[in-house]
């Protein structure tokens, strides 16, 4: 069987732990229309990693090591098995039902930076270990590849089976224990260890594709969600365009202003290149912030840098300056990346003698793969830099080519897509090295499980663009965006058909509101604040009918269910089964004699803990065999391949509106989701706080929770043509939310309630 082209997903976690993706990457595809059957084949994947821990003695150490999945089993060599056939494993197990694996984020091993998986036991968390990659690229693939495995693994258990493939926590994969044996590596590898200390190239013998062929680089529109931004290109430097968005130009806030420019490599070449500190490299591109010093790095995904410049490159009146920002970045599901820019202090660098301390614009970075020319399989990718300035000298720039603008500090900033577009261009070995670190995947003839043949061969995220023209693949985000509403005018989604979901044999109740009391009011009018309300589904773009064949996207119709109510509670800790609570909705009077009400409980981590609470009410019970019937009472492994979320911040920050985005997103991959299903309601729990990037992303929001307003769509995510088009199940708008307004709820309520 042929291996078709791979399309990488994000994702940090497994089964209902997962982060952020999932779908056909490893030897899935077009050819994975089926259904899946006897004759399927597992999938092996392997590869080089390095596994980190602490041995007997309290020394860490940094082992490259060859790692191999096939199925459900794991095996970990020091050479390759390949190459060195007979070759017995070091460490060998199955991915169980209670191994998890979370990404850690970025980290500096030795003399170099990788990024780090850490695997536990969800029952027992101190039995772990961690593995690293040396690009976050190839610790998404994975992560992916220990979802696919767990995925396996899960099915094989709800499917039955004898004793003997029970799988047990004593037989899973062990990454924690350092084996005290200590041989010399074998010589291929002593190019890349220097024994005692770590690796001297990280990971620089990344595993390839199986084919030979690079991964596949597809181009995305810019969302789910209609955005409000109308930017104007008004200037092109060096090949790299100039934009403003003329939309919010007028408020007197400050002018909104983006570079963007495309790149001959793939993201995850541009991302590094971006987030390296190194002298060397930085003053061969970036003018302004090339000498940087790292003060502090915090979770993986966030650091604080200080950097120095000479302004005598921009005008030779002034002292040198210094300056503090910090950095936070996400790798969202699609395999785009994006960085935050904020101006910072820190105790490390006061004030310092000879110095004038400047304040650096805030920023963001967005990096998203394109489609490869036609005629040519080299990767590329969009790489745009917005940021926020003072309108002064602004207009004076767009109208004369001489403006002291362009002896700006903004100006500078964004001279830097085109610094590292030419940078990347002068050395193709970066390109080289980028383009074969891949996790390597086959197919052997093992019978495989029906549900991996039907999840593999669709991707989760939405809208991947099949257009490979060279003109569409330059667009930028937004201007994609233009172009997807142009073409959908008249491709409106009609009204959702509640009847195809919903019993149609059982007469709809009158649900009225005013039954349902909750914590957090609803507004009147958009002028209300501290409320909720209930958005209609145009604001959102979904799955039209044909979009198995030609991706298209729709507009929204009206929700399948009606929000009837919302708590905002404040909590000592997480708390799961809030439906059980009897302050909740759904223990009311009224609220039992309702058809079916599904519960989101939105566990926010902060300090202290938040839960916000949707409910969402059926006028009639769920249509036997209907789509929402096998979400409703299926298992938790189909519910997180298939419960989805758009987010969109329809008033806020910028720069929180970019750092949420609008891409739908896989919560039961993206964070634990915990599920339970009672009489007449469903309840599904969401840990925002379970994963490490959703927790940066929920930091950042809650800042400015009081100043934005959020609306959020709630569906499932359809794959196959009998589910098509897609219909929302509900909607919210959050109208700047006060902390301060959430009542406190006690956990010993539902402790109670569960006895």
């Amino acid at each position: 069987m042929a291996e078709t082209p791979a399309t990488s997903h994000h994702r940090r976690s497994l089964s209902d732990f997962g982060a952020v993706s999932l779908g056909g990457f490893f030897g899935g595809g077009e050819d994975h229309k089926g259904g899946g059957g006897a004759g399927a084949s597992t999938f092996e994947y392997f590869g080089w990693v390095y596994h980190l821990g602490i041995n007997s003695i309290g020394h860490e150490y940094c082992h490259l090591r060859f790692l191999f999945i096939r199925g459900k089993y794991v095996e970990m060599y020091k050479r390759d098995p390949h190459e060195n056939p007979g070759i017995k494993p070091i460490r060998r197990g199955v991915v169980g039902p209670t191994l998890m694996l979370e990404e850690v984020g970025r980290r500096k091993v030795y003399y170099g930076d990788v990024y780090v998986l850490r695997f536990y036991n969800r029952l027992d968390e101190s039995k772990k270990g961690e593995i690293a990659c040396a690009t976050a690229g190839e610790a998404q693939k994975w992560l992916e590849a220990f979802d696919q495995s767990k995925q396996q693994a899960e099915y094989e258990l709800l499917r039955g089976g004898s004793a003997r493939n029970k799988l047990s926590m004593e037989t899973e994969i062990n990454l924690d224990v350092h084996r005290p044996r200590v041989r010399r590596y074998a010589s291929g590898l002593k190019r890349l260890i220097k024994i005692g200390q770590g690796p001297e190239v990280l990971l620089s013998q990344s595993s390839k594709r199986a084919n030979g062929g690079p991964d596949g680089y597809f181009e995305r529109d810019g969302g789910d969600a209609i955005e409000t931004y109308q930017w104007k290109c008004v200037r092109t430097i060096n090949g790299v365009r100039i934009f403003e968005d003329v939309a919010n130009s007028e408020s007197g806030k400050g002018v909104i202003v983006k570079a963007v420019g495309v790149i001959e490599a793939s993201a995850d070449t541009a991302f590094e290149v971006l987030l390296n500190l190194e002298k060397h490299q930085r003053y061969e591109w970036d003018m302004l912030t090339g000498d940087l010093e790292l003060l502090d790095s915090y979770d993986g995904h966030y650091d604080v840098v200080y950097g120095t410049f000479d302004p005598r490159y921009l005008t030779r009146w002034h002292s040198k300056r210094d300056f503090i920002f910090s950095r936070q970045w996400f790798r969202g599901q699609d395999g785009a990346y994006t960085i935050l820019h904020f101006p910072a202090v820190h105790k490390k660098k006061p004030p310092r003698s000879g110095y004038r301390r400047t304040k650096i614009n805030p920023s963001t970075w967005e990096i998203r793969n394109l489609n490869s020319s036609m005629g040519s399989d080299s990767p590329r990718c969009l790489v745009t830099q917005m940021l926020e300035m003072n309108s002064a000298g602004w207009g004076r720039w767009k109208k004369s080519h001489c403006s002291k603008f362009e002896r700006s500090v903004p100006y500078a900033l964004l001279c830097q897509v085109g610094g590292m577009k030419e940078y990347i261009g002068a050395n193709p070995a970066l390109k080289c090295a980028s383009s074969t670190t891949f996790v390597q995947s086959k197919l052997s003839p093992v019978s495989n499980a029906d549900y991996n043949e039907s999840d593999v061969k669709d991707e989760f995220y939405d809208a991947i663009s099949t257009d490979s023209s060279s003109s569409d693949d330059e667009e930028s985000d937004d201007d994609a965006l233009n172009n997807k509403e142009a073409k959908l005018k008249l491709k409106k989604t009609s009204a959702t058909d509640a009847n195809k979901e919903l019993d149609s044999e059982v007469a709809p109740i009158t649900i009225d509101l005013s039954q349902f009391p909750c914590s957090c009011p609803k507004g009147k009018d958009d002028a209300d604040t501290n409320c909720w309300s209930t958005p209609s589904g145009k604001g959102f773009m979904i799955r039209g009918k044909n979009y198995l064949k030609d991706n298209s996207k729709v507009t929204g119709g009206e929700p399948l269910l009606n929000l009837i109510g919302t708590d905002w509670f404040k909590v000592d800790k997480a708390m799961d089964n809030i439906a059980l609570h009897p302050r909740c909705l759904v223990q009311s009077e009224a609220g039992k004699k309702l058809p079916f009400v599904l519960v989101i409980n939105l566990q926010v981590p902060a300090k202290p803990n938040y839960s916000l609470v949707l409910y969402y009410a059926a006028d009639r019970p769920p249509k036997p065999d209907s789509l929402f019937s096998k979400f409703v009472d299926g298992n938790d492994m189909f519910r997180n391949t298939r419960f989805k979320l758009i987010p969109s911040i329809v008033e806020g920050y910028w720069m929180v509106k970019r750092a949420v985005g609008t891409k739908a997103c896989l919560l039961g991959k993206a964070v634990t989701c915990k599920y339970l299903r009672q009489d007449n309601f469903l309840e599904i729990d969401v840990d925002i706080g379970s994963s490490s990037v959703a927790r940066s992303v929920i930091g950042l929001v809650l800042g400015y929770v009081t100043s934005i307003v959020v609306d959020l769509a709630i569906l499932i995510e359809a794959r196959e043509e009998e589910e098509l088009p897609e219909y929302i199940l509900g909607t919210v708008r959050l109208n700047r939310l006060k902390l301060e307004s959430a009542v406190h709820l006690e956990e010993a309520a539902v402790h109670q309630e569960e006895e």
